[in-house]
């Protein structure tokens, strides 16, 4: 694999940690800022958001520029907002911070995955993906738990001071190791991008990330409350519970991108199906700490063994235009992202408990595990000739 390829998963790991870390210091900004858990999840929410918005717009306006430029300039944006965030004195500013560098990740995932892809041959883009993924796994296992740590001990504020710290490392890391490309003799253009979506295979492919992704983070938005306040787990135990999740799903993650290019949608088949019973045992053995424990574990790899089939998919789609496509990808994860921990939020502020946001995402991951089928039907009625295939890739 290419040294880009490890670089640029480098640097997701910073993106990653910011995009998750609120998970783990709930309560500690909740107390803080004076407003409630379901609030603070909000700010999960609105990240999510801000990159639906960020990743394509700010994709299609740097169309024409370098892929080096635009990831130099999505890192200092980003930086800027992290530092925004730990100086934020009120929700509203700090609501602002985040979405903000949630705009940056967006721009820098658009550009990245098509960097990484273009990198490798078509036979390995999951696998490359799969090692951009694992900087969002590695996000999980050591940067959540490490910010949850360092905001108990010094405060939420240390944490995003921490993780701003790792994105200028990350930049000077992209600035020495991300090459700067030839000139194109084909610059892209955003109506040739846009064709691809006439497609509606890509379309029931980009309505299953949706649908996963609100089944997985609307679960582990609240996982903090749900191992201290349902399985009844000291504080003290969220960040180690936490590291669990983020093992497991490092695990799946390598596992399944090796998987994902010999059959995608068997991938999310068997994924979907094993991640569908953990969380509905997840669901039934909630108060035990032992069951929470293991389950999260199992969570984290059955979620995240689909991941790299889930974007794989949608490049071969759209493998003639894959910018565009790329950055629509990372929003539809984080429209699921969004959906996911508001409706785990109004379910607990309904009065339903810390266990309501696992079967909402029990229900969206069945839609998700349907769509999985729709796509196969959609695949065997055309000719062999149109069959999913891979195909080189560009900017």
């Amino acid at each position: 694999m290419p040294v880009v390829v490890y670089v640029l998963g480098l640097s997701i790991f910073g993106l990653g940690t910011t995009e998750f870390m609120i998970a783990g210091l709930l309560p500690l900004i909740a107390d803080d800022l004076g407003v409630s858990v379901p609030a603070v999840g909000g700010l999960i929410s609105a990240f999510a958001i801000g990159m639906v918005i960020g990743a394509p717009v700010l994709t299609v306006a740097s169309l024409r520029l370098p892929r080096k430029t635009t990831l130099v300039a999505a890192l200092g944006l980003f930086i800027a907002g992290q530092v925004l965030g730990a100086l934020a004195p009120s929700y509203a500013l700090l609501l602002v911070a985040r979405v903000v560098t949630a705009v940056a990740t967006g721009a820098f995932w658009g550009v990245a995955a098509v960097t990484a892809v273009r990198a490798v041959s078509p036979d390995r883009t999951a696998r490359a993906l799969s090692v951009l993924l694992g900087g969002l796994t590695v996000a999980n296992v050591v940067g959540v738990p490490a910010g949850t740590w360092i905001g108990q001990w010094l405060g939420w504020r240390a944490t995003f001071w921490a993780v701003a710290v790792v994105a200028l490392v990350s930049l000077v890391g992209v600035l020495a190791a991300v090459p700067r490309e030839a000139r194109e003799t084909t610059v892209p253009r955003l109506r040739d991008e846009l064709r691809s979506f006439r497609s509606g295979r890509l379309w029931v492919a980009l309505s299953t990330i949706v649908l996963y992704g609100g089944a997985i983070f609307g679960i582990f938005s609240y996982a903090a409350p749900l191992i201290t306040d349902v399985a009844g787990a000291p504080a003290s135990a969220v960040p180690a519970i936490l590291f669990l999740f983020g093992l497991g799903a490092f695990v799946g993650n390598v596992a399944g991108g090796r998987v994902a290019d010999r059959g995608i949608l068997l991938n999310l088949h068997v994924s979907f199906t094993a991640l569908l019973a953990t969380m509905v045992a997840l669901g039934l053995a909630a108060g035990s700490a032992i069951a929470v424990v293991a389950l999260l574990f199992t969570m984290g790899v059955t979620g995240y063994s689909a991941a790299a089939a889930l974007n794989g998919r949608v490049f071969l789609l759209a493998a003639a235009a894959p910018t565009l496509a790329s950055a629509v990808t990372t929003s539809a994860f984080n429209v699921g992202n969004t959906i996911g921990p508001w409706l785990g939020g109004a379910a607990i502020s309904a009065g339903l408990g810390f266990r309501a946001p696992i079967w909402v995402g029990v229900a969206l991951l069945l839609g998700a595990l349907a769509l999985t089928f729709v796509s196969r039907a959609m695949d065997a009625s055309l000719r062999p000739e149109q069959q999913l295939r891979g195909a080189p890739v560009g900017r």
